[in-house]
């Protein structure tokens, strides 16, 4: 089946590409939002040739499951079809004024029922989009570190020093105007213009946020990171929550501003009216609630005690695995894009990374079983999907082997805690998120024992949970299991 092929059957099977609002997608889902939720054909859905899974948790709004790579390319036709990427545009392009406020109600109250959990898909929904980025920016400074360990001399190389130069310019690109690119997304998703948003954000770490903290006696000469304001405080976080507020105020201010000054005077007052509020309250506040992220993830993964931070690690990597199930994962780049830019490295990633090695091995442990009972369909399901999984993407093998199977997405998630507890026992931290599997090796160079020693740490750390997936899975799944699978 073609790509142009399967993008055809997943919109037949939504109710048709009328009823489609919207399609967008992150690493392995077309995401799409529809105006009736009648319309979406969940078995027949699951049955199409190349759709791993389905999540419908909300109504109005479906993830399908195809993979990496070709679900770029499905989203890319959709695009080039005339779907918009948002409901926001898909709105603005219809004269049903009407069906799209009746639609929209429908979506909000389709959400009342966990708020957590929607706050947390807004999150994913802002970050995903930077993902790229991200992993381009962390990538490079890992490799930056490796280069300037192996070679004690690279600055007194022409051509290395060059190299490493390169590499931290376009790491320094992405990390120092992080609130920018978030605000810029925030106003995007919370339907405000993106460029204020942009600028927002931008102003979070501008030096003279620490030029005002100090005329006001906020910044704290001698220890300026415990200052109540001062240039980058409250992150991403401050972003997000300044942009939602500044695209409220934006709205309400153009519902009022004559049509003839719009253009002029909208942009301006927005940012005059946001600006004060935002440094004096938002920043600070936001700054609280970093630092104590920050704190309540040092007192279990940066713990003095060894044990707990064994059992910090294996919690959170034996627990991951549903929260990709739930799309709930992308909601922690919050907590890791404070990290960042708190304390220059992530230490929960590295730990999460585990769960797709011991889903790696508890496959194994199935393929095994499939080959000696005879299970030809499930036995290709695996080939098919083990690859993805061996270089750090899941969600094949969730919506393809151990969550339709039940008791091998458990057995995996129990095998990639030991790989969890190894790696944050032995604190190994990320330069950045998004790599993981093998390819999650390069960007965990910035652990306290140096970049080389983390990078093996990690490795092992994969060992050891793709063995206990693989152990666990086999001691637990009977043949017969396999067999009728």
């Amino acid at each position: 089946m073609t790509n142009e092929e399967l993008v055809t059957l997943i919109l037949e099977k939504t109710g048709s590409r009328d009823n489609v609002l919207s399609v967008t997608n992150c690493m392995t889902r077309l995401r799409i939002n529809v105006k009736d939720d009648a319309g979406i054909d969940e078995e027949a859905l699951k049955n199409i040739e190349g759709v791993m899974g389905i999540v419908h948790d909300r109504q109005g709004y479906v993830e399908v499951v195809i993979g990496p790579g070709k679900v770029r390319k499905c989203a890319d036709i959709c695009r080039d079809m005339g779907i918009p990427t948002t409901v926001e545009t898909a709105a603005a392009g219809t004269s049903t004024a009407n069906d799209w406020q009746t639609n929209k109600e429908a979506v909000k109250a389709g959400q009342k029922s966990s708020k957590i959990r929607d706050a947390l898909k807004i999150f994913g929904e802002i970050f995903v989009p930077l993902i790229p980025g991200v992993i381009a920016a962390g990538l490079c400074a890992g490799f930056n570190t490796l280069i300037q360990q192996l070679v004690p001399g690279w600055a007194d190389n022409t051509f290395l020093c060059v190299v490493c130069s390169i590499l931290g310019l376009i790491n320094t690109a992405f990390m120092t105007y992080i609130t920018a690119w978030a605000g810029y997304r925030a106003a995007e998703r919370f339907g405000g213009t993106p460029i204020l948003g942009g600028m927002l954000g931008m102003i979070t770490g501008l030096e003279g946020i620490n030029t005002i903290s100090t005329a006001i006696g906020w910044f704290n000469v001698d220890s300026p990171l415990d200052s109540i304001l001062r240039s980058g405080r409250g992150g991403v976080l401050a972003a997000v929550l300044g942009v939602m507020i500044m695209c409220r105020v934006e709205k309400w201010i153009r519902q009022r501003m004559p049509e003839s000054l719009d253009i002029v005077f909208t942009p301006l007052c927005t940012l005059i009216v946001c600006i004060i509020p935002y440094i004096f309250i938002v920043m600070p506040a936001c700054g609280l609630v970093s630092s104590g992220l920050c704190w309540v993830v040092e007192q279990f993964c940066m713990s003095s005690n060894p044990i707990v931070r064994m059992l910090a690690g294996y919690v959170s990597a034996a627990l991951f695995l549903p929260m990709v199930a739930m799309g709930m994962h992308h909601g922690l780049v919050a907590l890791y894009s404070v990290q960042l830019t708190e304390l220059g490295y992530v230490t929960l990633y590295p730990a999460l990374c585990m769960a797709g090695a011991g889903q790696v091995g508890a496959a194994f442990a199935i393929l095994q079983k499939c080959k000696k009972v005879g299970n030809d369909r499930l036995t290709g399901v695996i080939r098919g999907a083990m690859p993805a999984g061996i270089l750090g993407v899941g969600e094949p093998l969730i919506y393809g082997v151990t969550l339709p199977m039940g008791k091998p997405f458990i057995t995996a998630g129990l095998g990639a805690g030991f790989g969890g507890a190894f790696v944050m026992l032995m604190q190994v931290a990320a330069t950045t998120w998004g790599p993981s599997g093998v390819l999650g090796a390069f960007v965990m160079t910035a652990g306290p024992h140096g970049g080389l020693m983390s990078v093996l740490y990690y490795l092992i750390g994969l060992l050891i949970a793709c063995v206990c997936g693989y152990l666990i899975t086999r001691a637990i799944i009977t043949d017969e299991e396999v067999a009728n699978a």
